[in-house]
């Protein structure tokens, strides 16, 4: 009987014996001692109940017990619900969408606790994938603006990039694992031979300091955090010559920062990427280092660009949402939302049609204001956002963090003169607002982003979208 791709991919893991698999809490984990605790979970599980068609959440961080947790349940079909801690607040209304059955929670140090939930009904969309006895996985859109989506994914389907071998990275696992992108992110690591780099916490020194003691060679991060790296200077105090490359997605990176992330990363390659909860993180290709231009498919993808807005169609399509319509087309397309320009075979993301502001009749992306403000050598961050005009329909003001305070004045008329210099006159903001650096990212160092009446975006930018 042939392999499925999740056991294919976890096949590998008894090869690898004593190479390492993690690096947590100042040790590496080897692949051999991760598969003795994946086995000890599928025993846990067993005596649990927890098996095929299950629904269990985990609450936590990426850490020995943990992955070895999500591997076990993905190996004995579970469908997985990942939290972090920062959301548990938030999980019981999630829970219920998804239909949690049991709750497997991780402290700081690792040990666990295991609670039952009773379910009075299960989701339509979760009764039927059970009959395909694949793992699955539920990850939530942000819900900015409403209820978040769930979505429902066959692992098997996510799994199968990862079936032919590559190299393996010593990868800091950044992103979150509720996070679609973190969780392809870690299945990366583990299917290729790869080390995670589990944190601590994501600030600036602490991700700095891990990638010194564990020679990490990946950073799969955000501009945001980017930009808050180089701000804080807190590279200067350790060595990262070992990364050899820095993606990042999530959202669209300002030039200015993609610049200075360079100098940071001398020896690395500055790579971008894209995708989606819904389809899948897809093959990219930075048109050059210092480039936001990107090629995007690859294997099981294919791209369209239809009115200048981006289409993809991908063979790990969720399976579909548990409480939402399906955005697909009949043909199995995907309308991003994402504007993007056209070069070639290189697309530049330009943002959401959402966040577009119309001054006067004339279409202004709030990311082309923010790079030149962030060319600043005193404004660590910028945000720019349309708002209501009687005469213009919408004026651009910006939300500004500075390195060190300055009055409001001076502050104002340096900035307008730069943006005039560098910009049409309309797509100067008529207000700049000074806010903490904090104010302007979210828990998984993602731009705030306005939109109209000072709303937040209901979706983020370009890169891995939940």
């Amino acid at each position: 009987m042939e392999m499925t791709a999740v056991e294919s991919v976890f096949s590998r893991m008894a090869d690898r014996g004593s190479q390492p698999a993690l690096f947590w809490r100042e040790r590496e984990v080897s692949y051999s001692e991760l598969a003795v605790m994946v086995e000890a979970w599928r025993d846990r599980f067993a005596a649990e109940g927890i098996g095929p068609g299950s629904v269990c959440a985990v609450v936590g961080d990426f850490s020995p017990e943990a992955v070895a947790m999500i591997i076990a349940g993905m190996r004995d079909r579970v469908i997985l619900v990942p939290f972090t801690k920062a959301i548990a607040a938030e999980s019981p209304p999630l829970m219920r969408i998804a239909g949690v059955e049991h709750l497997v929670h991780f402290d700081e140090q690792d040990h666990c606790t295991l609670a039952r939930y009773p379910v009075a009904e299960t989701n339509p969309l979760i009764a039927t994938f059970r009959k395909r006895g694949a793992p699955g996985l539920v990850v939530f859109t942000s819900g900015s603006t409403g209820e978040p989506k769930g979505i429902l994914h066959d692992i098997d389907h996510v799994a199968m990039k990862f079936v032919e071998p590559r190299r393996g990275w010593r990868t800091v696992l950044f992103l979150l694992m509720d996070h679609f992108g973190g969780f392809n992110t870690f299945l990366a690591a583990i299917a290729y031979g790869g080390v995670g780099v589990c944190l601590n916490d994501r600030t600036p020194p602490e991700v700095c300091r891990m990638i010194e003691r564990s020679r990490a060679e990946l950073l799969p991060t955000t501009p945001t955090f980017l930009n808050f790296l180089v701000a804080s200077g807190s590279y200067r105090d350790f060595d990262l010559s070992s990364v050899r490359l820095v993606t990042y997605g999530t959202e669209v990176m300002a030039a200015t920062t993609l610049a200075k992330v360079r100098s940071v990363f001398p020896l690395a390659q500055i790579k971008q990427t894209y995708g989606l909860s819904e389809v899948g993180v897809l093959r990219s290709k930075s048109e050059s280092d210092g480039s936001v231009w990107m090629k995007v498919g690859g294997r099981g993808f294919e791209v369209k660009v239809i009115d200048s807005v981006l289409w993809i169609r991908s063979e790990a399509n969720m399976v579909g949402y548990l409480n939402a319509a399906d955005p697909f087309d009949d043909d199995g397309w995907l309308c991003t939302g994402d504007q993007v320009e056209v070069q070639g075979e290189y697309i530049r993301v330009l943002g959401r049609k959402s966040e577009l502001v119309n001054v006067g009749g004339q279409k202004v992306y709030p990311v082309e204001v923010e790079t030149v403000l962030l060319g600043d050598s005193n404004v660590t961050e910028a945000m720019v956002y349309g708002v209501a005009h009687p005469l213009m329909g919408h004026v651009l003001e910006a939300r500004v963090s500075l390195r060190t305070n300055e009055g409001p004045r001076e502050l104002t008329e340096r900035l307008r003169k730069l943006c005039l210099a560098n910009l049409a006159k309309y797509k100067v903001p008529v207000r700049f607002t000074v806010v903490s650096g904090s104010e302007q990212h979210t828990a998984r160092f993602k731009k705030v982003r306005l939109v109209d009446d000072n709303k937040p975006s209901s979706a983020p930018n370009a890169g891995v979208k939940q």
